[in-house]
């Protein structure tokens, strides 16, 4: 497995595989051919298809300014390799400098034709590419699983995440502050600081903790949404899952920086393992990939954050995740808004119970991590087209505007 820096990236919205992942790709084109005066790019598949509610266009047309470029959205080819494909052609008046198939593989990383999986990143880090290999090491080593990222990684991955945990903060703080109506055409209103300042209307511990998780992560999600920049965790579509419920428990146990930085280590593993043997793209697998992930990532994160044993971290990342298996992705007019908003902080919840059920569930449990990631996978490849980031199936068939 490669580094968390890869997992945790820091970025603008609203999509890691429909705008960071072509933002880097046109920009290493770019680079490459610094005469260019002139760029075609043709979008396929998912990107073609929900490109422009993403802001695709928007992105590569910012990136390549000043330079002239032309956008083309092939909605029927057929897409072999990974459904978010795109070609980049580069000229230099009618010269053809150079044609590239690019693929956005999620999380923001892209692969190029020709490349294998492995050399999209920098070397691998980690020996180890099971939560089974990875449990067995560190009850033989007696270390914690941010130990063995510190292990592996160096302190200095600490600095990194410090960084991290920084965005994620200011993501919330900007999302709370902010009203009015999303960009994109669908009237979305922004509803976290709504959600906020109703916190305390009931006097409910239970209903309390729910608004102000929700709160949090509706604030990461609507700051996404507006193309604000926040953390891959894994997937911008999911950027508000793991923030909302490290905020909300620091604030409530007082947990200090450094039991926070621990707990996205070990939440960071759990999505480098899903991202290793699954995926974390929705166009691939559905929206399981990038929210299903996300909960997994929380609720080991919070397991961390109570010192719970390696058994106990495994538990809740699996219940998180099956309990999300098969859940499609059908964003309405191809937006970051409806339903994913509302989805990261249904899942913030679940993170929650997970770490409920892990505190005294753990030793009946069944189904390993390990194979609930290969279950999500094989479920996500099965999944028709239309459920995985099309917006031609589910909500985004049968929604029309009048619904608003």
């Amino acid at each position: 497995m490669q580094s968390l820096v890869e997992l945790y990236k820091i970025g603008r919205g609203p999509s890691s595989s429909h705008t960071m992942g072509p933002e880097k790709a046109v920009k290493a084109i770019k680079k490459a051919y610094p005469q260019a005066d002139f760029f075609k790019i043709t979008l396929f598949g998912s990107l073609a298809l929900t490109g422009q509610g993403h802001g695709t266009d928007r992105i590569i047309k910012e990136t390549l300014e000043p330079i002239r470029c032309e956008i083309a959205f092939d909605k029927k080819s057929p897409c072999d390799f990974h459904p978010n494909t795109m070609e980049v052609e580069a000229y230099k008046g009618s010269e053809l400098l150079t044609k590239k198939r690019i693929y956005s593989v999620g999380g923001g990383s892209v692969l190029f034709d020709g490349e294998k999986i492995e050399d999209v990143y920098e070397k691998e880090i980690y020996p180890h590419n099971s939560y089974t290999e990875i449990a067995e090491y560190c009850a033989k080593e007696n270390i914690r699983i941010w130990q063995y990222v510190e292990r592996f990684e160096g302190k200095e991955i600490f600095d990194y995440l410090s960084k991290v945990w920084d965005c994620m903060k200011d993501s919330i703080r900007k999302g709370l502050t902010t009203q009015g109506i999303l960009p994109g055409g669908l009237n979305t209103q922004r509803r976290a600081q709504i959600l906020y300042n109703q916190r305390h209307i009931d006097e409910s511990s239970q209903t309390q903790e729910n608004r102000l998780v929700c709160s949090y992560a509706f604030a990461v999600s609507e700051h996404n949404a507006n193309g604000g920049t926040i953390v891959t965790a894994p997937t911008c579509g999911s950027c508000g899952v793991v923030p909302s419920v490290l905020m909300y428990y620091q604030e409530k146990k007082g947990f200090d920086d450094k039991k926070i930085l621990n707990a996205l280590a070990t939440g960071g593993i759990i999505g480098n393992l899903i991202k290793k043997n699954a995926s974390i793209s929705g166009a691939e697998c559905g929206c399981q990939a990038e929210i299903g992930s996300a909960c997994s990532m929380a609720a080991a994160a919070l397991a961390e954050l109570f010192d719970m044993g390696l058994g106990q971290i495994e538990y809740a990342s699996e219940v998180a995740m099956e309990h999300h298996l098969g859940l499609t992705c059908d964003p309405i007019g191809g937006l970051v808004q409806i339903p994913c908003i509302e989805r990261n902080a249904v899942a913030a919840m679940r993170a929650i119970n997970a770490l409920s059920l892990a505190n005294f569930l753990s030793d009946s449990r069944k189904i390993s991590f390990d194979m609930v990631v290969k279950v999500m996978y094989e479920t996500g490849k099965n999944l028709l087209s239309d459920y995985r980031e099309t917006s031609s199936g589910g909500l985004a068939k049968h929604y029309t505007n009048h619904n608003n």
